[in-house]
């Protein structure tokens, strides 16, 4: 069910400059392209601003410099994309759980579970746990012996927390995620690998999202970390002992081996793959498909490997780039030619 609100309610919420009827009313958000007219948009990035001339949108959050590209009603705001996604949760059709535990739900009598909480069909919580109001927990998950959810969780449907994972308040799971698996430990005895016991666990900060298929593995002896306000896109590998400050965000398909730490406010953008045991200091960003090998301590943007080209001119630098070694030989012997040339006292010419 969609909700309705008025054009001035929104610009109440957002604090900001209403130019337009304030009684509009305001059933949804839309693209600039698709909005219809009971519905809003925004322009965040310069390249949409074509489409500002025939949107059909009842209004645009629009910054002031952008307010005379636009001749209909608008919501004059300093970053509209982030007024977007403020807003956005008042539109969200996203089913709100009663609270209360399904009667198919399996609890350990020595669980606490919150009044306010709402314990999905054929879910499970083990002894010990702790789940505190107003924390949705989707059908079939599995809370683990001794976990513990902050206030205002929301765990999506079949979310796997192995025993010993404590979660802060309004961390947002999704689907398929595992926290608290065993981390890849073993120790090499003669060519066989014996195993080593897990014994840490997983702990989450405050206002975490964790994406569909995202693994956290529990810690060797003390815990893998998650800071506060930490973003993690679906199908991130998070290794044993690994430490991540807060407010990193990582795009999909992220590895990060075991015992690596990552500071606060970066940024890593999808397929990145981090070895273990290395630091890396706040505020780097990291360029797709990055292979990180050693420590970052400066700030900064980083990249590795070569940007896609067409395939013939690939070929011909991947070519060339395997002459480097020949090329490489044949520079250093020109080089001692050159050196004896100049040492025997045969000046070069002038001409």
């Amino acid at each position: 069910m969609s909700a309705t609100i008025k054009l001035g309610q929104l610009a109440e919420f957002l604090n900001a400059t209403v130019r337009g009827s304030k009684d509009k009313d305001i059933t949804g958000l839309a693209t600039l392209q698709e909005a219809g007219p009971d519905q809003i948009s925004f322009l965040a990035n310069p390249q949409y601003r074509k489409f500002l001339v025939d949107t059909q949108a009842a209004a645009v959050l629009l910054k002031p410099a952008d307010a005379d590209s636009f001749a209909g009603d608008a919501l004059l705001v300093p970053d509209p994309y982030l007024a977007y996604a403020r807003i956005s949760h008042l539109f969200d059709p996203k089913p709100k759980a009663a609270a209360g535990i399904h009667p198919t739900a399996v609890i350990a009598d020595d669980a606490v579970v919150d009044p306010a909480a709402s314990i999905g069909a054929f879910a499970i919580v083990e002894s010990g746990a702790r789940i505190a109001a107003h924390v949705t927990v989707g059908a079939h998950c599995f809370i683990g012996a001794r976990c513990e959810i902050g206030e205002g969780g929301w765990l999506a449907p079949r979310v796997t927390l192995y025993h010993d994972v404590r979660i802060g308040k309004r961390v947002v799971i999704q689907s398929g995620a595992v926290l608290g698996g065993e981390g890849f430990g073993f120790a090499n005895e003669k060519g066989v690998w014996q195993k080593i016991a897990q014994i840490g666990g997983v702990s989450i900060g405050d206002d975490v999202e964790i994406g569909v298929n995202t693994a956290i593995d529990r810690g060797a002896l003390a815990d893998t970390r998650i800071g506060n306000g930490v973003k993690l896109d679906n199908q991130i590998q998070i290794a044993h002992n690994v430490q991540i400050g807060d407010h990193t965000a990582m795009a999909a398909c992220v590895g990060i081996s075991g015992s690596t730490k990552i500071g606060k406010h970066c940024m890593l953008a999808g397929g990145v793959g981090l070895v273990g045991h290395i630091d890396i200091c706040d505020g780097v960003f990291i360029t797709g498909m990055t292979m990180v090998t050693h420590s970052i301590t400066e700030p900064g943007s980083y990249s590795s490997g070569t940007a896609m080209q067409p395939a013939a001119e690939w070929r011909k630098s991947a070519a060339r780039l395997r002459k480097i070694d020949d090329m490489a030989r044949r520079l250093q012997k020109l080089e001692k030619m050159v050196e004896t040339v100049t040492n025997a006292g045969n000046p070069p010419s002038d001409g």
